[in-house]
């Protein structure tokens, strides 16, 4: 039986990173149906199956984050998990059933999934997954978010994490400050520094093991709507510092790409790093990596290769910006 520290490094494997490819089944439709193809299962099963064959992927993906539906469909013949062994790819999946409103924070969410967690964990585990992913979702305006808000997020987090742990999957915990709303660069640092220290605090309290968990953050960042587009050496430096608290036996950091555009989140991954930190700096991107591959295919039979390649130039760009800390710590 791995263990989650010796998974944990599988995953963070150098010139590595996670593809995300975990939207809910609503969520996937209807981007299949923006491209023009209908928002079936069968749909959804084949668009995972281009990604996950994609020629060479495990040379750049350590793993894959799936959604419920997928890691019970086929791929290729075989169950999903098992097929993502034999192409060299940890399975994982995501076991949170979504954000909702929260009870006494008007405007604001608290992402639920634990009923009954622990059962669907072992189940995972004895499909084939590896790692499991749950996130947390926080708004930012003049108001928000509330104490509360973050405070009940972190405490479930950690649940999660802890339940992960005992039925032997790498939990990859994901407090995501989205990019909706104006507000500035220090405006978001101030608010993620906040969120990493409750969710710190909570995991402590769990003895949840940091060695074998990968944080999954959003990168320091302005606001979706406001027209000053920080430089990705400013967004590392201020990432950095916002993540300098965490300690240095983390398994590693897998950021998201939180809606930037494909070229934008790749430059600012390869920016970051040029940080030292003790624990690797890796990606873990959705739509940057998989849209890109969508709109090349749109259900096309004869585009399925180039949706493909498309993928692939892709991940080929970000695990080169990754491999770029190797270059750098060589000099």
């Amino acid at each position: 039986m791995h263990t989650c520290r010796e998974i944990a490094t599988q995953l963070m494997a150098p010139g590595k990173g996670i593809l995300a490819a975990d939207e809910s089944i609503g969520t996937m439709s209807t981007r299949l149906e923006n491209a023009g193809v209908e928002g079936t299962a069968e749909n959804r099963r084949v668009y995972r199956e281009l990604l996950a064959t994609t020629p060479d992927l495990a040379d750049g993906v350590s793993g894959i984050i799936l959604c419920d539906e997928t890691l019970n469909q086929h791929c290729g013949g075989a169950p999903f998990a098992q097929a993502l062994h034999t192409l060299g790819i940890l399975p994982g999946i995501k076991v949170d059933t979504g954000a909702k409103a929260c009870p006494g924070l008007p405007g604001e969410t608290v992402t639920e999934g634990l009923d009954g967690l622990a059962a669907r964990l072992t189940r995972y585990a004895e499909l084939g997954a590896r790692f499991a992913k749950w996130r947390a979702v926080y708004a930012i305006t003049d108001s928000t978010p509330t104490a509360g808000a973050i405070a009940v997020n972190a405490s479930a987090l950690a649940r999660y994490a802890a339940a992960c742990q005992e039925a032997g999957l790498v939990p990859i915990v994901e407090p995501e400050v989205v990019m909706t709303g104006n507000h500035s660069q220090i405006r978001c640092a101030e608010v993620t520094a906040a969120i990493h220290a409750e969710v710190r605090t909570a995991l402590e309290l769990l003895n949840v093991d940091l060695a074998g968990m990968v944080l999954k953050p959003n990168m320091i960042v302005e606001g979706a709507d406001n027209p000053d587009r920080t430089a990705p050496a400013d967004v590392a430096a201020v990432t950095g510092k916002v993540l300098q608290a965490w300690p240095d036996d983390l398994a590693g950091i897998a950021f998201l790409s939180g809606g930037q555009p494909p070229d934008r989140a790749t430059a600012n991954l390869a920016a970051l790093q040029h940080l030292r930190t003790p624990w690797p700096l890796t990606f873990s991107f959705g739509r940057a990596l998989v849209t890109p591959a969508l709109l090349a295919w749109r259900g096309d039979t004869t585009r399925y290769a180039a949706g493909q390649t498309a993928l692939a130039e892709r991940v080929r760009a970000n695990a080169a910006a990754v491999r770029l800390r190797t270059e750098l710590q060589r000099t």
